[in-house]
């Protein structure tokens, strides 16, 4: 098959990318390189700096295409706090450019990664797609926002739409800001340098923290499964992990003796997160076979900023 990913540079369009030629398709990536990498991708992806904004670029690149994953976007939450103006052009314009482009060319098919945080706080854990959405960002919001935008378009333009709601993905090749990091990349390397820990609030709050190798293997499946067009599906690990619970297998891993402090909570989290994968196992056989302790080592091994 042919593919195009936006956001391709990115952690996971990267990861995505290089397992698809691997198994011998023709993929073309598209990224920006705000924060994407073009050196984490394989030689044999055809890449083009540009902007999913870009009508014209967008238009050469859909040519032939089978199937678009859509990554491209902003995705910190408490950066999303600041610049929620940014968001919404990046995360909701970008997605109706895209959208747009594929009708005009013809693309029949699009896979949108969005997001767990589209759900809030709710007062039932695991979280399911029927759940009534309660973000509680302006990067939640945009998330939802493209849900609605390709759902609506793809079923006025008959274009196939999967949306996966992607949960607390991390692995090798996580983009690492000074600003605003991922929580398991910045525990990692603060435990390897035997720093302090910060942690956002006590501790308590809980995430669905997913090997990147088990978001790839989800995306791969949706590209051709069949019924789910138009369908929302959670991605994740299943299991329900507390950051303080998250700190002692770093701290286990990493064999650190690291410091950990608890500073007051930032804007825009929620206090807890666990995925429902009903869904995902039924329409997509989507099972997740790499535990959190495993998925830590994993990291340390493949990732060269560990060693």
């Amino acid at each position: 098959m042919n593919f195009l990913i936006t956001g391709a540079a990115g952690f996971l369009g990267s990861a995505l990318a290089n397992q698809l030629v691997r198994e011998g398709h023709l993929v073309r990536g598209l990224d920006d390189l705000s924060t994407g990498d073009p050196q984490a991708l394989s030689p044999d992806v055809h890449f083009t700096r540009g902007d999913v904004n870009d009508r014209p670029k967008l238009w050469t690149l859909l040519q032939d295409i089978d199937c678009v994953y859509h990554l491209a976007a902003r995705v910190s939450v408490p950066e999303s706090v600041l610049y929620p103006r940014e968001y919404n052009a990046v995360n909701v314009g970008g997605t109706v450019s895209l959208m747009e482009a594929m009708r005009d060319v013809g693309v029949r098919r699009v896979v949108l990664v969005s997001s767990g945080a589209i759900y809030g706080d709710q007062a039932e854990q695991p979280l399911r797609e029927t759940m009534p959405p309660n973000p509680r960002s302006p990067y939640a919001v945009s998330k939802l926002a493209a849900e609605y935008y390709v759902n609506t378009i793809g079923d006025l333009w008959n274009i196939e739409t999967v949306c996966l709601r992607v949960f607390n993905a991390y692995g090798p090749g996580q983009h690492l800001p000074a600003s605003h990091p991922p929580v398991i990349p910045y525990f990692l390397r603060q435990a390897l340098r035997n720093g302090t820990l910060v942690v956002h609030g006590d501790g308590t709050q809980t995430r669905d923290y997913v090997y990147v190798d088990d978001v790839v293997s989800a995306l791969i499946a949706a590209s051709t499964a069949p019924g789910v067009d138009g369908l929302v599906i959670n991605i994740g690990s299943g299991k329900e992990t507390s950051v303080r619970d998250l700190v002692k297998a770093v701290l286990e891993v990493t064999g650190s003796k690291s410091e950990v402090i608890y500073n007051p909570k930032t804007g825009g989290g929620v206090s807890r997160m666990c995925a429902d994968l009903t869904l995902a196992a039924a329409r997509l056989g989507y099972r997740p076979s790499i535990p959190l302790g495993h998925g830590l080592r994993l990291t340390l091994q493949r990732d060269p900023r560990f060693k």
